[in-house]
């Protein structure tokens, strides 16, 4: 069954019903762009709130490790992504779906005008050609009465006695004259009443059925295309339902790898001061104090009850860089955690040394990659930040080693009491400094801290915790010379080294 035999009389119908397939495209291409609206809305709210909600703050707080902290920002993470398949939906409904679909749409309109004024033009072509064949239908009509007339008129004049022979003559020859007239008209309706007969049943049979069954073709691929359309609203959404689906996956994860037990065991790492409980409080006895005082009360004056420092919270001492303002507990915690970066960042511009080394010997060895001076600031840089690195390093590790190895004295003497090591530790500097302004002549002797393989030229190798004598003090570039137990000198790193007690 096709529009052209079956409707072939049906143009108003199929006119309607082609425009109505167009609007119901048209409202489906307007739903899906409302709803990667409303999928961008909501991927922007998601976005919005986890930003919101997001931790903030200092480096502790964002390096917090307890694992409900952990993994509520794990689940913003994991929203994040979510809302990123959202945009992801929103992007491919409006380029797969609106975008092409309003392509194909104003395509179709196109085409649906052209068939459709095909079929006008053709219907005028054809009531042209009726308008034609009745114009030839009436003159003949109108030439054949004539005929009929002069034909009557002629025997009328025939018949009369008074009438001559030439008025005879001159009537049978008008009446033949329109009689041959009237002919050649009902010839020439004859012969348009077949062309148009012609004509009539090509527009019926052929034209028009052409024209319909290619708006019904029209019809149906619009049909399919949003078939395929409505697909694609759900297909769209089934691709990244995976991902969304490890976004809730994750979420779940989070939730599950939260350990309430592991989490106080890590809040008291973190706040567990070290201090031991304050003692029972003796009784005082005023009333030995009416006695007179003797020398043996001089040397024994009232004990003051010192104050319950964990519970106050006025008149803290201020942050010193040696963590020596926190519980014992907490300024290893805090020491450790200091030494571990500045081991990382050590570690880090020691390898980059290493590959500036490197570097610069390939462009010794073949001077066409590369001049090696070139490399000497960025040398130069690296190890001052590496000798700047390792001492700190050393000032941290000795004031580690002194939180731990002086944790069991620091409990038994009163809880607030605390250590100075960095006045200590400069005047130490400062006699060693002195000690160093007496005694120029004498040699200085130091330890080698790390190894180091001097593969240039003018470099020796050392080897950690090795003994060596300083010949030339550093200069201000980072480099000393120094002479190993087995007479080899050389230069190294001054960072590498520290001065013997």
């Amino acid at each position: 069954m096709d529009w052209g035999t079956d409707l072939w009389d049906q143009y108003d119908h199929i006119d309607k019903h082609t425009q109505s397939g167009l609007d119901l495209l048209d409202r489906y291409i307007k739903f899906v762009k409302e709803r990667t609206e409303v999928e961008q809305t909501y991927a922007k709210q998601l976005r919005s709130i986890t930003k919101k909600y997001a931790k903030r703050g200092s480096k502790e707080e964002l390096e917090c490790k307890f694992s409900n902290h952990g993994s509520f920002q794990e689940i913003l993470n994991e929203m994040n992504d979510y809302a990123g398949q959202r945009e992801l939906i929103a992007e491919n409904m409006m380029t797969s779906v609106c975008v092409e679909l309003t392509k194909y749409l104003q395509d179709l309109k196109q085409e649906r005008k052209s068939h459709l004024s095909d079929a006008k033009k053709a219907q005028q072509i054809l009531e042209s050609n009726f308008k034609h064949l009745e114009s030839t239908k009436k003159r003949y009509a109108k030439e054949w009465a004539e005929a009929e007339k002069a034909s009557q008129q002629a025997e009328k004049t025939e018949s009369d006695l008074n009438a001559t022979k030439l008025d005879v003559e001159k009537a049978k020859q008008h009446a033949h004259a329109r009689t041959h007239t009237a002919e050649e008209c009902r010839n020439d309706y004859a012969a348009e009443l077949q062309k148009y007969n012609k004509e009539q049943n090509f527009f019926y049979y052929t034209e028009i059925p052409q024209v319909f069954n290619k708006l019904q073709d029209m019809d149906e691929r619009r049909i399919r295309r949003l078939a395929e359309g409505y697909c694609q609203f759900s297909d769209i959404e089934t691709n990244v339902l995976p991902i969304i689906s490890k976004c809730l996956d994750g979420i779940t994860s989070a939730g599950k790898r939260i350990d309430e037990k592991q989490d106080s065991v890590l809040f008291i790492e973190q706040h567990k001061s070290g201090f031991e409980r304050p003692a029972d409080v003796e009784f005082e006895d005023y009333t030995q104090g009416i006695k007179p005082a003797t020398s043996d009360s001089s040397l024994n004056p009232p004990k003051v009850r010192t104050k319950l420092w964990p519970f106050s919270k006025k008149h803290k001492p201020p942050p010193a860089e040696d963590f020596s303002h926190l519980p014992p507990e907490q300024r290893k915690n805090r020491l450790k955690g200091k030494i571990d970066d500045i081991a990382k960042d050590l570690q880090k511009y020691r390898d980059q040394s290493e590959a500036l080394e490197k570097m610069k010997g390939v462009y010794v060895q073949n001077a066409q990659l590369g001049d090696p001076s070139s490399l000497e600031p960025q040398i130069t840089e690296t190890n001052q930040i590496i000798g700047r690195l390792t001492g700190e390093l050393g000032k941290y590790e000795a004031w580690f080693s002194e939180a731990v190895g002086g944790e069991e004295s620091s409990n038994a003497v009163n809880n607030n009491t605390q250590h100075v090591p960095l006045a200590a530790d400069h005047q130490s500097h400062n006699s060693y400094a002195e000690f160093e302004d007496d005694f120029d002549d004498v040699e200085r002797q130091c330890t080698a801290l790390y190894d180091f393989q001097g593969n240039n030229e003018g470099t020796i190798s050392i080897t950690a915790e090795e003994q060596l004598s300083v010949v030339e003090e550093d200069q201000g570039d980072g480099w000393m010379r120094v002479v190993r137990s087995n007479g080899d000198e050389g230069y190294i790193p001054s960072s590498y080294v520290k001065p013997n007690p």
